[in-house]
């Protein structure tokens, strides 16, 4: 199956006049099913729609938008796999010079804010042509939310975009619903009735409805108590069983959110799976090296959706919601199969995951017929006793996939979520995932090791963790392999104070840990982390929360993880400083550093400090 046309001429040349759908995307154009516009646009085209991709746009001319024509029935805008502006930017909101996204791997292809840029132009150039957005950066900013680059409060991006209407989640059903409706003739507003899309209304025209409000956008502008309910109220409605209608008053307007779509079950996942997909880029950007995003998930199968995990920092419980849903076996062997049929494929399955890998049931049985349950956690602090825990399915399937001829290797990368792992009463996953499943290293993510800031991330005591890495290191010895544990860590996240990140060095230089890299906590909208970081409120409690938020303390916690490069050296005495902790430097064998030179180790001061949780300010408190 060909690519999508990407042009005019390639237009012509399937003979079109004029396309049904125009989807502009902020990536390159990758035909592989781990990039979401290459599902909605192959979705479309098994229905008969006539679509065109236009990847990447200049924005700065209007010539790209109007090669096409006007669509027969309306445009489809996303930003891509990721946030613009975290493709854009780093933590410390710093220009990125690269993007794994774009052909070339160079930052600059796409406009800050791509949603909004995008769709602001194509309303200009065709003011009457319905405008549907979606993906991640739509959908994270469905609502009024704070927005970390500009430091402020925006409100949901169908203003800023002029867009008719916002699919959120995943949005297959979706967008097969709305694309029969414009095709039979209906109206934009004809829409209004679609599960899981949001849109816009004057407020003397809105139909009152049974419907949770959350407070307006100029009430969370102006008080962080109100933006904190609003993040809550959000997300404990975006379950697909039991969350209702949300609206928002935006001045003279109100945003309206519909229930959620449900998500796809097993026969509809297959189908979306066994499109015609590519599984790579155009010839058109192999002069430019290609697209590098497309390199680590290539030959990866995605066998699941959902994550009842929903650690308060990631996007996947807003977006793609907490229910588990997966495709069949006889899907996921059929997908492996056909790459035996491509010459790029060497016989190794770099992934079978998903957003955590080792899920394939639902959280427990409750959850089929109430959803999943309101401001509760499946896994943190605690596993809940309800819970059903079993790896057979899962390791059912990778022992068919491992017998396939042809089929040297099958990897897990995705992420194995070590908590769940640990409630397994049978072994035997654990010790074929040692055996069969680990190229070297695996990566898990226990994030930090205080049991404080690991309640505001929503994740497991650092306990779990320990117990996970004595029997992960007791099998491979077993096996004698040499493999490791390398553990995601967050500096800087609401919760943690600069006491915190001495005792995650502590941790790691106990556990023999050197992390390569750290990942300082990244405000990114519709999380409830980020509410916490914006406001200093936990959005479930309402008690203050300390967040770090000056540069010089963010460095001084990435400093910290990182105690033993020379060049941090400077910056970790001046953190254990600060945290009232230098009888950490000096040449013991529990000490974090050595002095500078010229210095001497001093006992620790005992005055309290600002970063410390029991400060006196605190204490007064």
């Amino acid at each position: 199956m060909a690519f999508l046309p990407m042009n005019a001429e390639e237009l012509r040349q399937r003979g079109w006049e004029q396309p049904d759908f125009v989807y502009i995307c902020g990536d390159s154009y990758v035909d592989h099913p781990s990039f979401g516009a290459a599902i909605i646009t192959r979705l479309l085209e098994s229905l008969g729609w006539k679509v065109a991709f236009l990847a990447q746009p200049d924005w700065r001319r209007d010539s790209d938008f109007t090669q096409f024509g006007k669509p027969r029935l309306g445009f489809m805008v996303s930003a891509g796999n990721i946030d613009s502006m975290v493709a854009h930017y780093t933590s410390a909101k710093r220009r990125r010079h690269d993007d794994a996204y774009t052909a070339g791997g160079k930052s600059g292809k796409r406009p800050d804010r791509a949603v909004t840029v995008y769709c602001n132009i194509v309303r200009r150039l065709y003011p009457d042509s319905p405008i549907i957005i979606g993906g991640l950066e739509a959908s994270l900013r469905r609502f009024a939310h704070y927005d970390y680059w500009s430091d402020s409060v925006m409100p949901s991006i169908l203003f800023d975009s002029k867009a008719d209407i916002l699919v959120y989640g995943m949005g297959e059903l979706q967008t097969e619903e709305i694309a029969a409706r414009l095709g039979e003739g209906y109206p934009v507003e004809a829409l209004h009735d679609i599960k899981g899309i949001c849109y816009k209304v004057r407020t003397e025209d809105y139909v009152p409805q049974s419907a949770v409000e959350l407070p307006s956008y100029e009430r969370v502008c102006e008080s962080k108590k109100d933006y904190a309910i609003a993040a809550r109220k959000e997300l404990d409605e975006a379950d697909a069983v039991r969350g209702k209608t949300l609206i928002q008053r935006h001045g003279g307007y109100i945003l309206v959110q519909n229930p959620p779509m449900p998500p796809l079950n097993t026969r509809q996942l297959d189908r979306v799976y066994s499109l015609p997909y590519e599984r790579g880029y155009p010839p058109c950007y192999d002069a430019a090296g290609g697209v590098p995003g497309i390199q680590e998930v290539q030959f990866s199968i995605t066998h699941n959706r959902g994550c009842f995990g929903a650690c308060n920092f990631c996007s996947l419980a807003f977006h793609q919601g907490r229910a588990v849903t997966v495709r069949s076996e006889e899907s996921v062997i059929n997908e492996a199969k056909s790459f035996l049929n491509d010459k790029r494929f060497k016989g190794y399955i770099s992934d079978v995951g998903g957003p955590t890998a080792n899920f394939r049931l639902p959280s427990c049985e409750k959850q089929k017929k109430h959803g999943l349950c309101k401001g509760k956690k499946c896994l943190a602090p605690r596993p809940c006793p309800q819970m059903q825990v079993s790896h057979e399915e899962y390791l059912d399937l990778l022992r068919k996939l491992r017998k396939l001829y042809g089929i040297k290797k099958v990897f897990i990368r995705s992420g194995i979520r070590f908590d769940y792992l640990m409630e397994d009463e049978s072994d035997a996953f654990f010790e074929e995932l040692v055996k069969h499943h680990i190229s070297g290293q695996l990566r898990v993510a226990p994030e930090h090791c205080s049991a404080a800031v690991l309640d505001k991330m929503g994740k497991p005591h650092i306990e779990t963790y320990k117990k996970f890495c004595d029997k992960f290191y007791a099998l491979t010895q077993r096996e004698k392999k040499d493999q490791y544990v390398v553990p995601y860590l967050m500096s800087s996240h609401p919760g943690s104070t600069l006491k915190d990140a001495v005792e995650l060095a502590l941790f790691c230089k106990k556990q023999k840990i050197h992390p390569k890299q750290v990942q300082d906590f990244y405000p990114t909208p519709g999380t409830i982390s980020t509410a916490m970081f914006y406001t200093g409120l936990d959005p479930y409690t309402l008690e203050e929360v300390y967040v770090p938020k000056s540069e010089r303390e963010k460095a001084m916690q990435r400093a910290l993880l990182q105690y033993f490069i020379p060049e941090n050296k400077k910056q970790v005495i001046a953190a254990l400083t600060a945290a009232g902790r230098r009888d950490l430097i000096g040449n013991g064998k529990n000490c974090l550093v050595t002095p500078m030179a010229g210095q001497t180790a001093k006992k620790p001061n005992a005055k309290k400090n600002k970063y410390s949780r029991y400060s006196r300010k605190n204490k007064k408190k």
